[in-house]
């Protein structure tokens, strides 16, 4: 399955890229392609060297004002004219989603990706890494949400959270073969 990762281009700590690494490894030894914003630099690159040194395929899309820092070699790539479209095409080169950490950008494409799955537009699985309890804070706004009546659809129906690689792996697996 073509994968979609949205992540962090920042250089992070070693809490982050360790589990980073190990479902980038999990991900191409299981065959799969990663669809990914396309950058060398920081969590992006971690998780492509990751697919790449186990074999994997690698699915970049970039932005043009961000071309520079794509990776050089990839088995696609594909620079977007906006981050609109950036986003219209990952989501339509992939299978499913993982969301690992990130900033305002990882917080901005996972947010359009649910509303567009909460609105029928994808049927797509969304997973939710929660990496050393990065994600705790939107999992509570997110039930929240759900308990006072914000998600007309079940909140399990939108988001699945992870606490590693293979938990997240094995659902994105048991959701596509369904």
């Amino acid at each position: 399955m073509n994968i979609c990762v949205f992540l962090s281009a920042a250089d992070l700590d070693e809490r982050y890229t360790a589990p980073a690494r190990d479902f980038a490894a999990r991900l191409a030894k299981a065959g799969h392609t990663l669809v990914w914003g396309g950058s060398d630099t920081g969590l992006m690159k971690v998780v492509a060297d990751g697919v790449e040194e186990a074999g994997g395929r690698l699915v970049g899309v970039s932005v043009d004002f961000l071309a520079a820092k794509a990776r050089p070699v990839a088995d696609e790539m594909v620079v977007t004219r906006d981050l609109a479209e950036r986003k219209a095409l990952l989501l339509a080169k992939s299978d499913a989603i993982v969301v690992m950490v990130g900033g305002t950008g990882t917080l901005d494409e996972a947010t359009e990706i649910l509303e567009l799955k909460k609105h029928g537009k994808h049927t797509k699985p969304v997973v939710l890494l929660n990496t050393a309890g990065f994600y705790d804070g939107l999992k509570t706004q997110f039930r929240r949400m759900e308990e006072e009546g914000f998600l007309p659809v079940p909140l399990s129906d939108l988001v699945f959270f992870a606490d590693d690689g293979a938990e997240a792996l094995a659902f994105l697996e048991q959701a596509l073969a369904s």
